[in-house]
């Protein structure tokens, strides 16, 4: 992806520094590879934070690459688990005990084996995420530099939060770098001098955040079967390596009737996961929207067997639908939901960009977030967002001035008010929206993004190489030996 796109949206003299800092991070890190590590391919907002950076990486010509792990079923339900705990939420319930870290070192083992293969000494290796921490040990054997990456947190550690700490400690301790998206996020007992704090980002240039012409998002929204619409233009799209897209499939609707063109609509765009509040949602509309005003909720997220780490999934999307059909019918038709196709990535995120674009008013009544990139999406559009003032959130949105925070999540509502003021305030929420972009072009673009990655790598490459080289001198501990 060619880094020259920015001179568009940003100040030029920020696009030119910039410039220069992706030529020489080019030089520096010529001949060595930036290994990114994750558990999907698709879905969630590590995968919208890994494509862009690693495109304007290769761009900027840095040799970056992504590499996914694999793991059986078993390994992915402790995985939420230990997920929903760093959320400070109890998830299923289950335990996190030894016989967890062996099931959990076990699905690890093989992957272990395989990267190590591919990292060479000078290489960097940034794991993402609780599935990727048991690697760390493995892949300090090759000489490379090993960041670990957690994009999920908690501003107040709770008990729950602490047992998850004390199950990933371990392994996390001897990564040479640690990252987290929040200053509050950062664990007790981690080197202060090895941490670093970057605030994720948005892709502007992406087919989910791409300029839509009124025509273009309506035609989209028709042909994936979401408001039906007599289409006057095709709906195309650009893709993220710049050739032409085209929507072709369709989302799988759940609602009594259509959306009609006339009707005002309130969307949440999220995976199917109870730390979203799909139903708090539902039940702030029906409650405290639906009688004040004539609009409807849309409720999207992806198709439920597409997102192989969220084994939770399917089981939310069922209790969104249950709890769906007990609304009341004259409710329950301004209710829909949207189970959005996953087969094609670029086509997915054209489809959300046109569902954000067609909304009045975007909401994510989190209750907890890692970050929330979703809010940022809309705030780039324009759009007003009423969301939770949880994790990430509250850093992206200035409350009144570019969106509007509901203290507390559980609280519908003030959520149904908020959200039911700037349906009738149109005023209000155009000035919101306006300062909405403005404050993600400032804050959450990719050049600050990489800049900080750039400056952590040199400052690992910077510290006392005969103390790293000592370090990993020492042979690694064997699994579970903690």
């Amino acid at each position: 992806m060619d880094p020259h796109q920015f001179e568009s949206v940003i100040p030029r003299s920020e696009y030119r520094d910039f410039l220069d800092l992706a030529d020489r991070g080019a030089r520096q890190l010529h001949g060595r590879v930036i290994w990114n590590v994750n558990s999907t391919a698709q879905g969630g907002g590590v995968v919208e934070l890994l494509r862009p950076l690693l495109g304007y990486a290769r761009g900027s010509g840095v040799d970056a690459r992504w590499v996914v792990i694999s793991g059986n079923p078993e390994f992915f339900v402790i995985t939420k688990r230990l997920h929903n705990h760093l959320h400070g939420a109890d998830g299923d319930g289950g335990a996190l005990t030894r016989e967890e870290q062996r099931v959990y070192e076990g699905a690890l083992a093989g992957n272990a084996a395989e990267l190590v293969g591919l990292v060479q000494p000078n290489d960097v290796v940034i794991l993402h995420d609780p599935q990727t921490a048991g690697l760390i040990d493995a892949v300090r054997t090759t000489g490379a530099a090993v960041i670990w990456r957690c994009h999920v947190g908690l501003d107040h550690g709770n008990a729950l939060a602490r047992v998850a700490w004390d199950f990933l400690r371990p392994y996390v301790l001897d990564a040479d770098g640690y990252v987290f998206s929040r200053a509050a996020y950062v664990w007790d007992g981690l080197a202060q001098e090895r941490i670093a704090v970057i605030q994720p980002s948005i892709d502007v240039f992406s087919p989910k955040n791409a300029e839509q012409s009124v025509a273009q998002r309506l035609s989209i929204l028709s042909r994936a079967g979401i408001v039906p619409q007599r289409a006057t233009v095709a709906p195309t799209f650009t893709r993220c390596d710049g050739t032409p897209g085209r929507v072709d499939r369709t989302a799988e609707m759940r609602q009594l009737a259509p959306l009609s063109p006339e009707d005002r609509v309130i969307t949440q765009v999220s995976r199917w996961d109870a730390l979203k509040d799909p139903i708090g949602v539902m039940s702030g509309f029906a409650d405290h929207v639906a009688g004040r005003s004539g609009a409807h909720l849309l409720l999207a997220g992806p198709a439920t067997a597409a997102v192989s780490d969220d084994p939770e999934g399917a089981a939310v999307y069922a209790e969104v639908d249950a709890a769906w059909q007990r609304l009341p019918a004259e409710v329950r038709r301004r209710v829909h939901l949207a189970s959005l196709p996953m087969a094609d990535t670029d086509e997915n995120a054209a489809i959300v960009d046109a569902l954000q674009r067609y909304a009045d008013v975007v909401v994510q009544k989190s209750i907890a977030e890692g970050f929330g990139l979703t809010v940022a999406e809309a705030m780039w559009k324009e759009r007003p967002v009423v969301a939770s003032r949880v994790g990430g959130i509250q850093d992206q949105i200035v409350d009144g001035e570019s969106g509007v925070l509901i203290s507390d999540p559980h609280d519908l509502r003030a959520f149904g008010t908020a959200v039911a003021e700037l349906l009738v305030d149109g005023d209000r929420a155009r000035r919101i929206g306006a300062a909405a972009r403005e404050r993600v072009r400032e804050h959450f673009l990719g050049p600050r993004h990489l800049a900080q990655y750039l400056k952590l790598i040199q400052r690992l490459d910077t510290r006392d190489r005969e103390s790293l080289t000592r370090r990993r001198s020492r042979s690694p501990r064997p699994p579970g030996a903690h």
